[in-house]
């Protein structure tokens, strides 16, 4: 008897093939594997019945380690033919099919000792991989993956390549980047014989190199030379955003910063992700790595390229993305040249094409578990399975950190990090994505999902597009993204705390507790609105937010009282706007950035997020919480605290003092809200959702004191908790919407 084996899920680009012949090989099993459009197909002519459940059995136990097997369904077929051995067939490609695509992961144990050994034909190669590791989401044209549907086709391989690619035993069997110093991709830099040696000495000198790596452009210089960072920092027009540094080994990792045993896994894991940690004391690099944060954002060599940069005395560099602010991460090599020559001293070449750009992942261990912060390489395009089929729809994401996410089937497949929408060249690297990802995957969106700001970019592309359309609220949103990856049903007391998000009223919210399903949400408490003065030079100017929360709490004469300086000297027509605003917020970040400044710790932000990101590293150890009320109409009256901080200022209290009771007052705030929203409505499944539960402090703090209250409490793990996740929620959102206009 004959077996059909569909198996589904990442299963291409990962070694499966040649792990299913020699599985086959090794139990002497006749038959034929082929990739195809929507996965692996395997046929198979067992002696016994008792044989093929063997087989599966050790298929499903010994998969490749990058492998990820979604459905393996086995179908008794008559046949024919007897078939006599195993082999591999060629690809088969069916319209409207797809499988999971397997994102970039760094280079494994095996391909590091290659290029480490003098008597190996890849010693110093610096795109050595294997069917273990190397490129994969930023080389795939198409599917099938196959070498001929990848940027390494204008590539031939040489013999020994071909040799190892078509020998069962070897770990390169069927490797499909495969390559050598003979056959594969080169550097090139201009000027030098010897590219990788030339950059080096550069690196070693203080000068600034754009290195072309995996999914574009990085640059790089020695992150132990105080005045190579500046000149970074000054050239990139970045004046105090944090750099992630990459360091050359572990140990090097724990000289600088303080290293768990989580950390340290996440930092080795095949994602190769910026993990942040607490840096020790005193610090070793210099302070321009990371103005005035007490953590700082490490990854270490994920391909063979950067391993080779950390010759002696090299130990830690500066690896930030290879773009002007604000813009996409730059490809090309002629893009390099006009648009990286003003920063880097040299460009560090290499003639592999990038097809999709991808921007290095961020994570953080928090409140127990690791979080993702931004989603790109060694995470895109893994996707969230949403546990039942759903229209196939696109929800378009906001304008800060913005990703796109696409459902086909069961699954949510999120873009990479695309970036603030706030000029032509991103949105041009959001369309780019879309049509990539919309063609690898064969989806054909019925309704598109976008927020309801009428201004976002995303939302006046969306506008534009033939398709259905969805305006989703940006913190419904938020919570349903938590809900879908949780796979919660609801309803559920969903906690979004952010900076903004627009409001059903027209108002700025980003304190908001909602009681929600997928399908509605009803607004059930929320930060007291105050002004916001400026629009978005408000949300820069942490001090104009300590006067609005100050009006609020004192009236007009607060700048009698003894506040910082930068606050009290405002411009006095402040105050006639703060008497007859026209904008008001409810925003947990706005009270962030107030509470920051009121506390001398912050004034105006230079990024966003980074009031926030100073109050939570000044913060001292240490409980007690400021007061506040809640009203019957669930409105969180915030002037006490804000009068209670004034007190603490007035009398010289210390900003890391100010900072930890601040911070223990949002948690205990959102206990008694949540308390009272269960003894409503008897819900004790509760979300966290918002760019503000980045926060370790406040996400821990909230997460223990709900817990032992009796919550089941449900963060982001997966998807960002920042607008970064926005995309999935407003998709899940729109599907429930048109489910039930369907039932309806």
């Amino acid at each position: 008897m004959r077996y059909t084996i569909k198996v589904s899920g990442i299963v291409q680009g990962v070694g499966f093939r040649p792990f299913i012949k020699r599985l086959a090989d090794r139990m002497s099993l006749p038959g034929t594997v082929r990739n195809t459009s929507g996965g692996v197909v395997i046929e198979i002519e067992p002696p016994s019945g008792e044989q093929i459940d063997v087989f599966l059995a050790a298929l499903k136990a010994q998969a490749p380690s990058l492998s990820r097997i979604e459905s393996c369904e086995a179908e008794a077929v008559d046949s024919t033919r007897a078939l006599s051995v195993f082999q591999i067939l060629p690809s088969e490609f069916a319209t409207g099919d797809f499988t999971l695509v397997a994102p970039d992961v760094t280079i494994c144990s095996e391909c590091l000792r290659e290029i480490q050994d003098p008597a190996d034909r890849r010693y110093r190669y610096p795109f050595t991989n294997c069917t273990n590791c190397g490129p994969r989401y930023s080389i795939i044209r198409r599917l099938p993956y196959d070498r001929c549907n990848t940027t390494m086709q204008a590539f031939r391989m040489c013999e020994p390549c071909a040799k190892e690619y078509h020998d069962p035993s070897n770990r390169r069997f069927h490797a499909e980047p495969i390559a050598c110093p003979a056959c594969g991709p080169k550097l090139h830099l201009p000027g030098s014989d010897d590219a990788l040696a030339a950059v080096i000495a550069s690196l070693k000198s203080g000068q600034i190199v754009a290195v072309r790596g995996l999914g574009g452009f990085q640059l790089a210089c020695d992150a132990q030379s105080a005045v190579a960072v500046e000149r970074m920092r000054q050239r990139k027009r970045r004046s105090r955003k944090p750099f992630a540094v990459m360091m050359r080994d572990l140990e090097s990792v724990r000289e600088y910063c303080h290293l768990s045993s989580d950390e340290a896994r996440l930092l080795q894991d095949q994602t190769g992700p910026i993990v942040l940690l607490r840096m020790r004391e005193p610090r070793k690099l210099p302070a321009g790595a990371a103005p005035g944060l007490d953590e700082l954002g490490v990854l270490l060599p994920n391909t063979p390229l950067h391993h080779l940069l950390f010759e002696p005395p090299l130990q830690c560099l500066v690896m930030t993305s290879g773009n002007m602010s604000e813009e996409p991460i730059v490809i090309a090599n002629r893009d390099a040249c006009s648009r990286l020559s003003a920063v880097a001293d040299r460009i560090l070449e290499h003639d592999r094409d990038i097809f999709m750009r991808v921007d290095d992942s961020v994570v953080r261990w928090n409140a127990g578990a690791a979080r993702v912060l931004r989603r790109a390489r060694g995470y895109v395009p893994g996707a969230i399975d949403l546990g039942r089929e759903v229209v196939p729809l696109m929800g378009c994401g906001a304008e800060m950190k913005n990703t796109f996410c696409l459902i086909k089937g069961h699954y949510a497949i999120l873009s990479q990090h695309i970036g603030d929408l706030e000029n032509f060249e991103t949105l041009q690297f959001f369309e780019e994505t879309f049509e990539n990802l919309k063609a690898l995957y064969s989806v054909q969106p019925k309704a598109i999902a976008h927020d309801l700001h009428p201004d976002y970019l995303s939302t006046q592309w969306a506008l534009r597009q033939p398709l259905a359309r969805v305006a989703v609220q940006h913190h419904h949103a938020h919570i349903a993204s938590c809900m879908a990856e949780n796979r919660l049903k609801g309803p559920v007391i969903g906690v979004a705390f952010d900076g903004t998000g627009y409001g059903t009223d027209g108002q700025i919210w980003g304190g908001e507790f909602l009681v929600c399903g997928y399908r509605s949400f009803r607004r059930a408490a929320h930060l007291r609105y105050v002004p916001l003065i400026g629009g978005e030079r408000a949300i820069r100017d942490g001090s104009r937010m300590a006067a609005a929360f100050l009006y609020d709490a004192f009236g007009p004469d607060y700048r009698k009282l003894s506040i910082p300086s930068q606050v009290r000297n405002l411009p006095a027509v402040l105050d006639q706007i703060l008497a007859r605003p026209k904008l008001w917020t409810s925003s947990c970040g706005r009270l962030f950035d107030a509470v920051a400044s009121l506390a001398g710790i912050c004034h105006a932000s230079s990024y966003e997020g980074e009031a926030a990101m100073l109050l939570e590293a000044a913060a001292t150890e240490g409980s007690g919480s400021y007061r506040f009320a809640i009203a019957p109409n669930g409105e969180i009256d915030t002037r006490l605290l804000i009068r209670d901080i004034v007190h603490d200022v007035e009398r010289g209290c210390a900003p890391g003092s100010i900072a930890a009771r601040f911070h223990h007052t949002l948690s205990a705030m959102i206990e008694m809200v949540c308390k009272r929203l269960r003894d409503e409505t008897g819900i004790e499944q509760v979300c966290f959702s918002g760019g503000t539960f980045q926060n370790c402090r406040l996400a821990g703090g909230a997460l223990a004191m709900l817990e032992n209250s009796g919550f089941q409490v449900f963060m982001h793990s997966q998807v960002p908790p920042n607008d970064g996740g926005l995309s999935l929620g407003q998709a899940v959102i729109a599907a429930a919407w048109l489910e039930s206009e369907e039932e309806s």
